[in-house]
């Protein structure tokens, strides 16, 4: 919880103020950040679900969104008459991808980066390209959360509406063309989507014939600190006339902002814990370089002309533990806690938590959950450690490839909904990790980045107010050697189960 320092009344605020909007896998929401990065409150929310369904749909109305946006941003003006603002910073969950027609208009739900149903495109593109020569191009490689398959996927089963889209875009992208008249594609939001060559931070031309579109078919990319202006006529020129001569930054991609809202310094690793969950590094990177050498498990995603992120995803944390206090009837929070920090044991169930298909490091999207070594004797408690020990295990793979870029890591911040939510989920980390974890005690710590990334461009040497952290929760050094000996097991489960299931359909 954010500290009564921290979240400040307007009255306080240092001027230039930014209004940062994030919207989520759960919600949209806003707030007033001040020039030493505290938010104002209050803050403001709108809580949204994808449609999804067992085929691998996960889909949300974009229109939908651009009215959350605008009732988030309606309330946030209203909070700050007298007090102008200089920025208006939007992220979205990454990666997502709307068609859209000659005016303006969705032809396509917003599609996010759970949709699996293009999966078998990822087979066939792994088929008829080299994949580690795009990854080097890229930072990604092929999977179904990536762009290429999607198009390619919906060119072959929705030909009739894929003839009828002039742009595709981002979720942000037609979020600012409804409001703004105006849009780009985001440095770091062009890079989730696959389809960016990392090295020059503009389109790839190889990524753009892959997937069977042209340049002409999608936005300009622009870094944060290039705005973009609400044209004449545009709903907010109309709605908020206040805002007028902001500065409307391109939308980021939420891990972006997330990694900028949990971490404090470029090259030390973030772990977010949220609805997915992520390990991240922001490294220096400029435009016109070599490039990092990426290990064939981990992305990299430029975010501006200067820096890149690198790192893995693990597609399901919150959707995990969510599962679990849905279908298990655990006790309450406090004894959970309690018993996950008793040490581990053999008895506990080995769990791939891959609920809706693997990214890092396998890029296996078709993969689903393992429940192993479960029989009648198996709690509900033993159930919940053996998926939060597979969730630590996903990480540990992370972790064993980002220390052939960046050398030994022995601690890292952690941050996000998951951590404060799920009991005992920091402690098995730790242990399960042999890292010294230190959890940022705020909400909405991706709100809380967008606006730092904003203000950067608004508000440039001023310093940030710190933010409140727990202290250091240091590994237990008698679990190491049990959980060296678990994931191992947990390796030898993935190769007889999942890299098995994928050759056989190869």
């Amino acid at each position: 919880m954010a500290s009564p320092s921290f979240e400040i009344m307007l009255g306080r605020a240092r001027h230039p103020l930014v209004l940062a909007l994030d919207v989520g896998s759960t919600a949209s929401r806003g707030a007033i950040y001040d020039a030493n990065g505290s938010p104002v409150r209050p803050r403001a929310k709108v809580p949204h679900a994808f449609t999804t369904r067992a085929d691998g749909t996960s889909i949300i109305d974009p229109d939908q969104i651009v009215r959350e946006v605008t009732q988030l941003i309606d309330q946030l003006v209203d909070l700050t008459v007298g007090h102008p603002v200089a920025a208006v910073s939007l992220d979205t969950f990454a990666s997502s991808l709307v068609g859209v027609d000659a005016q303006g208009a969705a032809v396509t739900p917003c599609f996010n980066y759970n949709d699996n149903r293009c999966a078998d495109e990822v087979a066939l593109l792994r088929a008829e390209v080299d994949e580690d020569r795009i990854q080097a191009l890229t930072g990604c490689r092929f999977h179904a959360s990536y762009l290429p398959a999607r198009l390619r996927w919906l060119a072959r089963t929705e030909p009739a509406t894929v003839a009828t889209v002039t742009r595709w875009m981002s979720l942000g992208e037609y979020v600012w063309l409804r409001l703004l008249g105006d849009t780009a594609a985001g440095t770091s939001v062009a890079a989730w989507g696959g389809l960016l060559n990392r090295h020059t931070g503009q389109w790839a031309p190889a990524m753009l014939e892959l997937a069977g579109i042209t340049e002409d078919q999608l936005n300009r990319i622009a870094d944060p600190a290039d705005g973009l202006s609400p044209q004449k006529g545009s709903k907010a020129r109309k709605l908020w006339p206040s805002l007028k001569q902001a500065h409307w930054c391109a939308p980021i991609g939420d891990g972006y902002a997330a990694t900028c809202g949990i971490g404090d310094a470029s090259g030390s690793p973030v772990i977010s814990l949220a609805t997915s969950g992520a390990m991240r590094m922001l490294v220096d990177d400029p435009v016109g370089t070599g490039g990092l050498d990426l290990p064939r498990g981990l992305w990299s995603y430029r975010v501006d002309s200067q820096h890149s992120l690198i790192g893995g995803a693990v597609n399901d944390v919150g959707r995990a533990t969510e599962w679990m206090m849905r279908e298990l009837r655990l006790p309450d929070d406090a004894i959970v806690a309690a018993q996950l920090h008793e040490p581990p044991s053999a008895i506990t169930p080995l769990v791939l938590p891959f609920f809706t298909g693997e990214r890092s490091t396998g890029w296996v999207g078709s993969a689903r959950a393992t429940l192993h070594e479960v029989d009648f004797s198996t709690s509900a408690l033993e159930l919940y450690r053996g998926v939060l020990e597979g969730i630590v295990w996903s990480f540990q793979r992370i972790i064993d490839q980002l220390v052939q870029v960046g050398g030994p890591i022995a601690s890292a911040r952690v941050g996000g909904r998951v951590a404060a939510e799920a009991p005992g989920l920091l402690t098995v980390m730790a242990d399960g990790l042999s890292l010294e974890l230190v959890a940022v005690n705020i909400k909405r710590s991706t709100l809380l980045g967008n606006a730092r990334i904003a203000l950067d461009v608004v508000a440039p040497g001023i310093e940030r107010t710190a933010v409140q952290t727990a202290a250091a929760l240091r590994p237990d050094p008698h679990c190491v050697e049990f959980y060296d000996r678990r994931q191992l097991q947990l390796d030898r489960l993935y190769e007889a189960v999942v890299r098995s299931a994928q050759s056989a359909v190869g």
